[in-house]
Parts: structure tokens; sequence; C-alpha cells
């Protein structure tokens, strides 16, 4: 397990973990990211209610993409399965 050294709306953080560090920075970055967009539209807004608005916007995008993924996964069932039927009929 290694550590990697990654700034987050301006705060140094050490994080350990058995990811690679490549993408630990990622992370990093992507969190970065979105904590300065919520800054960007409420200035005003106290790093912790930041963190919590960027937490929010990215359950969000979790939540559709997961919905998203259950969606696609469905379909390739259903395909999978009339696929089956016709090769059945050719046995």
């Amino acid at each position: 397990m290694g550590s990697v050294e990654v700034y987050i709306f301006g705060q140094k953080y050490v994080i350990k973990g058995d990811d690679p560090p490549e993408y630990i920075k990622q992370l990093a970055e992507f969190l970065d990211e979105r904590l300065k967009e919520v800054h960007t539209h409420s200035p005003n807004v106290t790093p912790l209610k930041a963190t919590i608005l960027a937490a929010l916007n990215i359950a969000d995008e979790l939540h559709k993409v997961k919905s998203e993924y259950t969606a696609i996964a469905q379909g390739i069932k259903k395909i999978e399965d009339k696929t089956d039927s016709i090769i059945r009929l050719f046995d």
C-alpha cells in the first residue's frame, strides 16, 4: 500500500491506498474541479457546504449512471435471451 500527496480545494492530503498513484491523483483532481465549480457558482459558500454540494452532485451523477447501466444490462439480457431462442430454432 502506497501513499500519494494531493491537493483538494487548496488543502494538502496524503492518501493511502492500494490503487495506483495516478488513479488517486485523478480522483483528487476530479473532486478539486467539482469543488471549484461549486465555489465559482456560489463564492460565499463555506468549504464544508461546498463539499456537501459537490458530493450531492457527484452522488446524483453516480445514481444516474447506475440506472443507465442497469437499463443497458437489462437490454443486453433481452437480446441474449432472444438470440438463444433463435439459436434453439436451428437446433
